[in-house]
């Protein structure tokens, strides 16, 4: 089911040509077999993840090509807790939905080291069956540092996958906590998995990641079930809490309104997952019927380009002559408590304007 889009959006300007070697990509996406799609799929996120000048702005002007042929997916966020079971989760999901019909793509983030910088990149290893799959494609890509759980190219992937024809498009984060929400800023649908026994009763009620969630599944309730109801019955109640003071998914104005449920599943057991994606076609139906998924997806094209622009902008400062000539000095005086940081932040960004 297309997103509808906006009709009184502008009409693109057509793109400049691409380069030959992009133009092949391009190509590949929208019209190869399996093999060289899954190669001009991966060749392009490489593009996009790059740091270096040049291939940052092939990149660019690919990703815009590209870009009439993206919005026709469903984007899912999936969050947790590490060792929630997303990646067992997400794998019994897609090989559900490949039996159904469906093409999935798997974006997974993967955590760096704050060590190192490096980041195990081990998500297929722990989904055998999906990643064998022709109807699928997993794409492990390293936070690099990234808060919110995603990495910093995780929405440009995400456009990627759909050019290439992935209906089903599931970003899984790194294990997260409450405050570690960016996922929701590029989903449709946001999921939060949870553990039966999770341990402080509390942990239902506090706000962050949990309040921004269209639907909580508690995995392995097959292990304790006594436990996994309770937690069903605490986090309805907190959820109702939250819808009581507005939630994203909400219309008050509106007679459809989406209340974000609670569901119990065993995803090593595969039990749960149908009626999983029977209560995201119903929350996708009742959202593309009454305009919202629309106008969230054009409030996330936004917030990506403020997003950008405040990356952006940082580096420049970074790079600024001035700046940079300036920078060690004051930062020495700040580190030695001659110089308030507050007074050095903004006489370096005076040297910047």
């Amino acid at each position: 089911m297309p997103i509808p889009q906006d009709p009184s959006a502008a009409p693109a300007a057509a793109p400049a040509p691409l380069p030959e070697a992009d133009q092949r990509l391009h190509d590949q996406i929208l019209t190869a077999e399996i093999a060289p799609r899954r190669r001009a799929i991966a060749k392009t996120i490489t593009l996009l993840e790059s740091t270096r000048p040049d291939h940052r702005a092939r990149a660019d002007e690919l990703l815009n090509a590209l870009l009439p042929h993206t919005g026709r997916s469903f984007r899912l966020g999936i969050s947790g807790v590490p060792g929630v079971g997303k990646s067992t989760f997400i794998e019994a999901l897609g090989l559900h939905l490949i039996a159904q019909g469906h093409r999935v793509a798997v974006l997974a983030v993967d955590p760096s080291s704050t060590v190192s910088g490096g980041s195990i990149l081990g998500d297929k290893t722990r989904m055998e069956q999906l990643c064998v799959q022709e109807a699928a494609y997993i794409r492990p890509s390293p936070s690099s540092g990234t808060l919110g759980g995603v990495a910093e190219r995780t929405r440009e992937a995400l456009l990627v996958c759909e050019a290439a024809g992935y209906d089903v498009v599931i970003i899984e984060t790194v294990g997260v906590g409450q405050s570690e929400t960016a996922v929701h800023g590029m989903a449709d649908m946001f999921c939060l998995l949870q553990l039966p026994n999770a341990g402080d009763d509390l942990q239902a009620i506090k706000k962050g990641v949990m309040e921004l969630a269209d639907l909580v599944v508690i995995n392995k309730a097959d292990i304790d079930p006594h436990a996994a109801t309770r937690a069903r019955a605490q986090i309805t109640s907190a959820l109702r809490l939250f819808g009581q003071q507005g939630h994203p998914s909400h219309d008050t104005g509106n007679a459809t309104l989406w209340h974000p449920r609670v569901l119990e599943i065993s995803a090593l057991k595969g039990t749960g997952v149908d009626a999983f994606w029977t209560t995201v076609n119903e929350y996708r139906q009742l959202q593309t019927a009454s305009g919202h998924l629309a106008a969230r997806r054009r409030a996330q094209d936004e917030a990506w380009m403020w997003e950008r622009i405040d990356a952006g902008l940082k580096a420049r400062f970074r790079a600024h002559p001035a700046v940079q000539a300036q920078l060690g000095g004051w930062g020495a005086e700040v580190r030695a408590g001659r110089l308030a940081a507050s007074v050095a932040a903004r006489r370096l960004l005076d040297l910047f304007s």
